[in-house]
């Protein structure tokens, strides 16, 4: 901008006269404060870069992202703040983030190698294996004998299954890196799975002796020892020295569980799944082994707890089903037997053992013809069938396969009903797990996913007299209405926008709001009433959370002046919260109120279209009362409206996971975060 004003002012310079000189001084003045302005943003820029970089350094991946915000604000054509915002991305867990980002460095700079390795790295993450290799075989071309990369792409290639070319790029990686003990243990898993058992011991046992902490080893020695001969004796020690070294691992609890049960120790066992579950909650495999080790020591009732928690979680988990009908049924309760027996009949009509068990419920039930019909069913497909392996056909034992040592799985793709399904459980879990021992809740520093929260919405945004900065965002949002009320300078203090849940305790502030009160009743009771006053009284009441007065004093308000926009907006956000603290009974009562806050709302937009809080209020009451698709519309609406609200993303985000939409909620999640709004990096770990 400012070389086309300069270029400007030289064209003009031919046209003055001659005695027009006199003013050339002001105009080079003019010129050299223009460049001096271009040079302030250059390095206010650059200061930007450092100040995000030294933040990224320090662990502050929240703070970092909106330092390199602000510099993609400034200069979207450089590639490093794309680039530095992709690894504080990838450090939170947030890999489709750190993937655009990534590739968004790379668009404007091709020459970045660690920009391919990052992407590759989150691509990795995220399933996408061949686009994974590809950026690594770009990076390598870069940088040849980067050791990260040719492992990466090792790792990637085996997870193809091409375990030639893995076997390649391992021994490339070894040759040029012999002491390595990373790479021996990748190689190692890559031989036992190409079945070389002798060779992969080796590995393990020249990483080992590499590196004595290196947890991977131990589980794969564990493994070997299992698979080989059935040693769960040194299984067992090996698993205990990975266990020292990832205390907090919750699949190691279960596996060590596995091992102590073959070994006859059911109270360690029992031990490890109760810890695995207080790490895990969500953790299916231990909660599954765990109703299996209570039905063998016949503690039934648990045992029952633990398959209907498992059906929670996936309400198809047939072996759960399976087990809890057969506990039912030695308990003796029909109905309940006999619901989930139908279920798995219904599955499985040529489960021999279902029938057996449904015929014996009618006997029960004292259904004698149904009870033979079911038996007669059951023995002619029990002779039609070929004998079948150890265990029955629901999995009623004790299985190893649920917690393979040193096992790994594919990231799956699950339905829409799957991904809602998880969402539900995560909503309604909250993890045991003490991690304030780690992290301060006044500071936004380290890997801010690991900090467990409760999974709700981003609350409403209300009228307050106070807002709760943050490092992340130190000022209030600006609303045009708000600022037209404060420019009035009429009310005892300043309006602002906020949807942090404030609680007053200072009693000289409380004391505040309630002389306030007794000044506006003094002056309404001596004054012709004002829409403002009664305004000003309402949102007193609102601070000292007495609702339904502010309600009462906001009609007042909006029977003196119609179109006050405004005071839709709050009596909207004072009938919300009246609701919600009335407990209300009566679905019909509920209802009326809230349609009465969705038409404050909406008149508050019919009287200031681009008020863009209004809608993303009405998106939380639609969340609210499970009416997703009205949500989504007013969401969108507010984004369009006012494209950096986070809160608006968080939720929009929220609601996709609802419906099951994984991707979408992810994306949206995604760049939430990018804005601030830190629950969403946690939301997205738990989600994967």
């Amino acid at each position: 901008m400012a070389l086309s004003i300069i270029c400007y002012i030289c064209m003009l310079i031919p046209f003055m006269k001659i005695h027009s000189f006199k003013y050339l001084h002001i105009l080079l003045a003019i010129v050299a404060s223009l460049s001096a302005m271009t040079s302030n943003a250059q390095i206010n820029a650059e200061q930007v870069m450092r100040v995000g970089q030294n933040a990224l350094y320090f662990e502050d991946y929240m703070l970092s992202i909106q330092y390199f915000n602000q510099a993609i604000q400034a200069k979207p054509y450089l590639a490093q703040p794309y680039f530095f915002r992709a690894i504080a991305k990838l450090n939170l867990e947030d890999y489709l983030g750190a993937e655009q980002d990534a590739s968004d460095a790379i668009e404007r700079n091709p020459f970045i190698a660690d920009a391919y390795e990052v992407r590759g790295v989150a691509r990795q993450n995220r399933g996408e294996l061949a686009g994974a290799v590809e950026d690594y075989d770009k990076a390598l071309e870069l940088v040849p004998k980067s050791r990260g990369l040719m492992f990466n792409k090792a790792i990637a290639q085996q997870q193809l299954h091409k375990t030639d070319e893995a076997m390649t790029t391992f021994n490339t990686l070894l040759a040029n890196y012999p002491n390595y003990d990373n790479g021996f243990i990748g190689r190692a898993r890559l031989l036992l799975e190409k079945g070389d058992t002798i060779q992969a011991k080796a590995d393990v046992d020249r990483a080992l002796a590499i590196n004595k902490n290196h947890p991977g080893g131990y589980l794969i020695r564990a493994d070997i020892a299992i698979n080989s001969g059935k040693d769960y004796e040194s299984a067992l020690t090996d698993l205990n020295e990975a266990i020292k070294l990832q205390p907090r691992e919750a699949g190691l609890y279960i596996n060590r569980a596995f091992l102590r049960y073959n070994l006859d120790d059911y109270f360690g066992a029992m031990a490890d799944y109760d810890y695995a579950i207080q790490l895990d909650p969500l953790n299916v495999a231990a909660i599954y082994n765990r109703g299996l080790l209570r039905m063998e020591v016949r503690d039934n009732d648990n045992a029952i707890k633990d398959f209907t928690r498992v059906l929670e979680l996936d309400s198809d988990d047939y072996r759960s089903l399976y087990n809890r009908a057969y506990l039912y049924s030695e308990k003796r309760d029909v109905p309940n037997a006999m619901a989930d027996v139908n279920r798995l009949i219904e599955a499985f009509p040529q489960l021999p053992e279902a029938l057996y068990m449904r015929s014996n419920l009618n006997r029960m039930a004292g259904k004698m013809a149904l009870a033979e019909r079911d038996y007669n069913r059951a023995l002619a497909m029990s002779k039609q069938l070929q004998p079948a392996a150890q265990g029955d056909a629901a999995g009623n034992v004790m299985n190893g396969n649920a917690a393979e040592i040193g096992g790994g799985t594919q990231p799956q793709e699950l339905s829409a009903e799957a991904v809602a399904r998880r969402f539900t459980a995560l909503r309604t879990v909250d993890n045991p797990v003490d991690v304030e021992e780690d992290y301060n809740n006044k500071n936004i520093r380290g890997k801010v996913q690991d900090r467990t929260r409760r999974i709700e919405l981003e609350p409403m945004f209300a009228l307050s007299y106070y807002t709760s900065p943050t490092e992340l965002k130190q000022s209030a949002y600006y609303l045009k209405e708000i600022d037209e009320v404060n420019s009035t300078r009429m009310l005892r203090f300043i309006v602002q926008l906020s949807n942090a849940d404030l609680t007053l305790t200072d009693e000289s502030v409380i004391s505040r709001h309630f002389k306030s009160i007794e000044y506006y009743n003094s002056y309404l009771s001596t004054h012709t009433p004002r829409a403002i006053d009664y305004f000003g009284r309402a949102m007193d009441f609102m601070m000292l959370r007495n609702y339904q007065s502010a309600i009462e004093d906001l009609n007042r308000a909006l029977l003196l002046t119609p179109d006050f926009a405004l005071g839709y907006f709050a009596r909207g956000v004072a009938r919300h919260m009246a609701m919600k603290g009335s407990g209300i009974p009566s679905e019909a009562p509920v209802q009326a109120e809230i349609r009465a806050v969705v038409s404050d709302f909406d008149k508050a937009l019919e009287l200031s279209p681009r008020l863009s809080f209004a809608y993303y209020n009405k998106g939380n009451v639609m969340a609210e009362i499970g009416d997703f698709t009205s949500a989504l519309l007013a969401f969108n609406k507010a984004i369009e409206l006012k494209p950096d609200l986070g809160e608006a993303y968080y939720n929009r985000g929220y609601v996709y996971f609802q419906l099951g939409d994984r991707e979408k909620g992810s994306q949206n999640l995604s760049k939430a975060g990018e804005l601030g709004i830190m629950p969403s990096y946690n939301l997205l770990k738990r989600m994967q």
